[in-house]
């Protein structure tokens, strides 16, 4: 009798209740979302993508058009297609879609949010930027550690040429130079170099170099992981019942990677704060890392930037200086290797322009504008980042008739972007020559049919060093050298297959024979 009368208390409050809520969302109007395939119960539309989720959305958005809808797991998730699309979100709109999701990899690998990267849109954010773009990427700055890109990559140039033709994997000496200058550059020194003992910009902290926290291979496999968790689709951030089980296994990873880089975070602060503790007065901001530890003791700032962040902005500089360039140049070697008449075409150009008896510098890169066209390509054709990171809706907004919710997860496709046959004449095609039509377009300007570094609030602030390298470095290998595949591969052949992360990088790296093409005694320099 006692059970009957609760049964009959609970169905007296519950069924009032589900009333309740039937009708509240009865009177919700109904919103004019985007199209899209139909999303299943609890997975949404995870059952559409695939290992390569740009080419899976490049596809769905043929069918759907240039603005369409996916829920993954029960959330929205809108991706813009076109140059005009891109518009509406990076610039038209940008404010409200700055936001980023709350991911499990911006948790538990970037200090709990505090890099750029994944840093919610706010004062935190906004000072953050105005650090980089005025203290960190000033063009006084950059230019001030021309002589650091200079050194390396004569040394890598070396390098190869002492390869004596033999196969090697392009990719460990890409990673060699991108890691050093970034390295001399962000943190003073070669943290990473075999020599690390007695090769250094600061020469008063001999004392702490001693303890070799990690080696330059497991760096570099710390960032190769880095970067594919910050890519991977964690089934945890967005169907919430699976947020605790971690069934993939990412947030195992995550916080394994994080880990190490926290323990080489640590030594490399402690280093700085060595140094300027004990040069008192006479401490002067040598690299990014002093300027950063500068700037967060600086009472006087709207947010206060704790040692956390001052960690972050460094992994941030150092992955996002390491990995990009090489990845790029990495691809635009390969596809030059498939298109002999492009190299002939390039090295036409720096014969005629720099000669055979120099290298080329950084002040030359202007009037080299076919090399430039062939970074353009790369970037249009391989973008690093195909979806761009994503962003976040701060509210309900209109775009282009659509209805896109508060909270729904944007994505810029500048894959399917970069391929629109509207845009660009057989976009499949790699073609230098057709930014010879488009030369008043910048890769940095506010063109949105060409966004390797994406725009607006959320921009690569560091993409002025990036390009510089990237410009730099590439001239000089095709001036250096003669690129042959081995062991009779044929260009046909060579696998174009990409793996899916932060940035898409080669998934079997590019294995070639460098043959020198300048005086011997060049190489020696």
């Amino acid at each position: 009798m006692e059970a009957q009368t609760w049964a009959a208390c609970a169905a007296a409050c519950l069924i009032p209740l589900a009333l309740l809520l039937l009708t509240n969302h009865l009177r919700r109007p109904k919103l004019n979302l985007p199209p899209g395939p139909k999303p299943w119960p609890v997975i949404g539309n995870f059952n559409l993508i695939g290992p390569l989720p740009h080419h899976s959305i490049h596809e769905l958005s043929e069918k759907y058009g240039p603005i369409m809808t996916l829920k993954f797991g029960s959330i929205p998730v809108i991706i813009g297609s076109t140059a005009q699309m891109a518009t509406n979100f990076l610039k038209n709109n940008d404010e409200i879609f700055a936001g980023r999701p709350k991911t499990a990899a911006g948790k538990y690998t970037t200090y709990n949010y505090s890099n750029m990267t994944w840093s919610d849109y706010g004062p935190y954010f906004r000072q953050a930027r105005k650090l980089w773009s005025m203290h960190l990427f000033s063009a006084k700055r950059l230019e001030s550690y021309e002589y650091i890109r200079v050194e390396e990559l004569n040394l890598v140039l070396r390098d190869i040429f002492n390869t004596n033709g033999e196969k090697i994997t392009l990719k460990d000496h890409l990673s060699n130079f991108s890691l050093n200058v970034i390295s001399r550059v962000v943190l003073g020194k070669r943290y990473l170099d075999k020599g690390n003992d007695n090769d250094n910009d600061n020469d008063n902290d001999n004392e702490h170099q001693g303890k070799k926290i990690v080696t330059s291979k497991e760096f570099k496999l710390m960032l190769d992981e880095l970067f594919i968790l910050n890519g991977v689709l964690n089934l945890g951030d967005w169907i919430p019942c699976l947020k605790y089980l971690d069934i993939q296994g990412y947030v195992k990873r995550m916080k394994k990677v994080a880990k190490k880089f926290d323990r080489f975070m640590e030594n490399v602060l402690d280093e700085h704060n060595a140094r300027r503790a004990k040069e008192k007065d006479k401490w002067v901001p040598k690299d990014m890392v002093d300027v950063l530890l500068q700037y967060a003791n600086d009472p006087n700032h709207e947010v206060k930037i704790e040692r956390d962040g001052v960690k972050a902005f460094t992994q941030d500089l150092i992955a996002g200086g390491t990995d990009t360039s090489t990845i790029a140049i990495e691809w635009a070697i390969t596809e030059l290797i498939r298109k002999p008449e492009i190299i002939a075409k390039a090295t036409e150009e720096l014969d005629h322009v720099i000669g055979k008896e120099r290298w080329i510098q950084e002040g030359d890169i202007q009037n080299l504008p076919y090399i430039r066209n062939i970074v353009k390509e790369t970037f249009r054709l391989h973008p690093v980042t195909p979806l761009l990171v994503p962003r976040l809706s701060k509210e309900q907004v209109k775009v282009e008739g659509y209805d896109i919710p508060k909270g729904s997860v944007v994505l810029v496709n500048t894959f399917t972007i970069h391929r629109d046959p509207n845009l660009y004449e057989k976009p499949q095609e790699f073609c230098p020559s057709r930014f010879i039509e488009k030369e008043n377009k910048e890769v940095k300007s506010q063109e949105f049919e060409h966004l390797p570094f994406g725009s607006g609030r959320r921009k690569c602030p560091g993409y002025n060093l990036g390009l510089k390298i990237i410009e730099l470095c590439l001239a000089n290998l095709l001036h250096g050298f003669e690129w042959k595949l081995p062991d009779n591969i044929k260009p046909d052949d060579l696998d174009m297959e990409e793996i899916f992360s932060l940035a898409n990088s080669k998934k079997i790296p590019l294995i070639v024979c460098a043959h020198p093409r300048l005086p011997r005694h060049m190489y020696s320099t």
